[in-house]
Protein backbone atom coordinates (compact mmCIF):
# COMPACT_ATOMS: atom_id res chain seq x y z
CA UNK A 1 0.00 0.00 0.00
CA UNK A 2 0.82 3.82 -0.77
CA UNK A 3 0.11 6.54 1.15
CA UNK A 4 -1.30 9.55 -1.30
CA UNK A 5 -0.20 12.74 0.29
CA UNK A 6 0.91 15.51 -2.22
CA UNK A 7 3.92 16.98 -0.82
CA UNK A 8 2.66 20.79 -1.50
CA UNK A 9 -0.36 19.67 1.50
CA UNK A 10 -0.01 19.80 5.07
CA UNK A 11 0.84 16.92 6.49
CA UNK A 12 -2.52 15.34 7.76
CA UNK A 13 -2.73 13.69 11.18
CA UNK A 14 -4.00 10.41 11.96
CA UNK A 15 -4.86 9.82 8.87
CA UNK A 16 -4.14 9.56 4.99
CA UNK A 17 -5.53 11.69 1.88
CA UNK A 18 -5.54 8.48 -0.25
CA UNK A 19 -4.43 4.97 -0.24
CA UNK A 20 -2.95 3.00 -3.58
CA UNK A 21 -3.53 -1.01 -2.85
CA UNK A 22 -3.53 -4.01 -5.27
CA UNK A 23 -5.01 -7.15 -4.12
CA UNK A 24 -7.92 -8.74 -1.83
CA UNK A 25 -10.56 -6.33 -0.71
CA UNK A 26 -12.42 -7.11 2.39
CA UNK A 27 -15.20 -5.00 3.86
CA UNK A 28 -16.70 -5.34 7.07
CA UNK A 29 -19.87 -3.20 7.70
CA UNK A 30 -21.02 -0.84 9.94
CA UNK A 31 -19.41 -1.80 14.13
CA UNK A 32 -20.50 -0.78 16.69
CA UNK A 33 -18.97 -0.58 20.66
CA UNK A 34 -21.33 -3.26 22.12
CA UNK A 35 -19.92 -6.59 23.22
CA UNK A 36 -20.90 -10.44 21.62
CA UNK A 37 -23.69 -10.33 24.02
CA UNK A 38 -24.93 -6.74 22.83
CA UNK A 39 -24.16 -4.93 26.13
CA UNK A 40 -22.90 -1.43 25.41
CA UNK A 41 -19.41 0.32 26.64
CA UNK A 42 -20.00 3.74 28.53
CA UNK A 43 -19.37 7.07 27.19
CA UNK A 44 -17.74 7.80 23.38
CA UNK A 45 -14.50 6.93 23.92
CA UNK A 46 -15.07 3.24 25.44
CA UNK A 47 -17.92 2.57 22.58
CA UNK A 48 -15.06 4.04 19.94
CA UNK A 49 -12.17 1.46 21.59
CA UNK A 50 -14.62 -1.79 21.32
CA UNK A 51 -15.84 -0.68 17.87
CA UNK A 52 -12.19 -0.73 16.72
CA UNK A 53 -11.98 -4.33 18.44
CA UNK A 54 -14.77 -5.30 16.60
CA UNK A 55 -13.78 -4.24 13.45
CA UNK A 56 -10.48 -6.15 14.25
CA UNK A 57 -12.30 -8.95 15.05
CA UNK A 58 -14.34 -8.91 11.75
CA UNK A 59 -10.86 -8.34 9.63
CA UNK A 60 -9.17 -11.25 11.58
CA UNK A 61 -11.68 -13.80 9.41
CA UNK A 62 -10.22 -12.41 6.39
CA UNK A 63 -6.52 -12.52 7.53
CA UNK A 64 -6.44 -8.98 7.74
CA UNK A 65 -5.17 -6.50 10.62
CA UNK A 66 -4.75 -3.10 11.01
CA UNK A 67 -1.75 -2.51 8.44
CA UNK A 68 -4.13 -3.78 5.76
CA UNK A 69 -7.47 -1.14 6.62
CA UNK A 70 -7.27 1.21 3.57
CA UNK A 71 -10.57 3.15 4.37
CA UNK A 72 -12.60 4.02 7.06
CA UNK A 73 -15.92 6.17 7.78
CA UNK A 74 -16.59 7.02 11.28
CA UNK A 75 -20.62 7.99 11.92
CA UNK A 76 -20.99 10.35 15.04
CA UNK A 77 -23.75 10.69 17.17
CA UNK A 78 -22.37 13.96 18.70
CA UNK A 79 -19.52 15.83 17.13
CA UNK A 80 -18.94 18.17 20.22
CA UNK A 81 -18.10 15.19 22.31
CA UNK A 82 -15.91 13.67 19.76
CA UNK A 83 -14.13 16.93 19.74
CA UNK A 84 -13.70 17.03 23.33
CA UNK A 85 -12.35 13.84 23.31
CA UNK A 86 -10.01 13.81 20.53
CA UNK A 87 -6.81 12.85 22.85
CA UNK A 88 -8.45 9.81 24.21
CA UNK A 89 -9.72 8.97 21.16
CA UNK A 90 -6.55 9.42 19.18
CA UNK A 91 -4.60 7.69 22.33
CA UNK A 92 -7.38 4.82 21.61
CA UNK A 93 -6.69 4.36 18.20
CA UNK A 94 -2.64 4.46 18.50
CA UNK A 95 -3.41 1.61 21.16
CA UNK A 96 -5.37 -0.65 19.14
CA UNK A 97 -4.45 0.06 15.65
CA UNK A 98 -0.63 1.26 15.84
CA UNK A 99 0.94 3.10 13.28
CA UNK A 100 -2.37 2.47 10.62
CA UNK A 101 -3.66 5.81 8.59
CA UNK A 102 -5.69 4.64 6.19
CA UNK A 103 -7.81 7.02 4.11
CA UNK A 104 -10.48 8.58 6.62
CA UNK A 105 -13.98 10.63 7.02
CA UNK A 106 -15.86 11.37 10.44
CA UNK A 107 -19.69 12.14 9.68
CA UNK A 108 -21.93 13.53 12.48
CA UNK A 109 -25.51 12.13 12.09
CA UNK A 110 -28.44 12.59 13.86
CA UNK A 111 -29.09 8.90 15.13
CA UNK A 112 -28.13 5.38 14.74
CA UNK A 113 -29.90 2.14 14.54
CA UNK A 114 -28.94 0.36 17.55
CA UNK A 115 -30.46 3.54 20.22
CA UNK A 116 -27.63 3.53 22.48
CA UNK A 117 -24.41 3.37 20.32
CA UNK A 118 -22.59 6.56 19.64
CA UNK A 119 -20.41 5.75 17.05
CA UNK A 120 -20.37 3.09 14.03
CA UNK A 121 -17.55 2.76 11.72
CA UNK A 122 -17.22 1.12 8.52
CA UNK A 123 -14.00 -0.12 7.33
CA UNK A 124 -12.56 -1.34 3.93
CA UNK A 125 -9.31 -3.38 4.00
CA UNK A 126 -7.45 -4.65 0.98
CA UNK A 127 -5.24 -8.33 1.65
CA UNK A 128 -2.27 -9.02 -0.82
CA UNK A 129 -3.55 -11.90 -3.57
CA UNK A 130 -1.01 -14.24 -1.56
CA UNK A 131 -2.25 -13.60 1.63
Amino acid sequence: MKALNPAAWPRPKGYSNGIEAQGRMVFVAGMIGWDVEGRFETGLVAQFRKTLENTLAVLAEAGAGPANIVRMTWFIKDLQDYRENLGAIGAAYREVLGKSFPAMAVVGINDLVETEALIEIETTAVVEASE
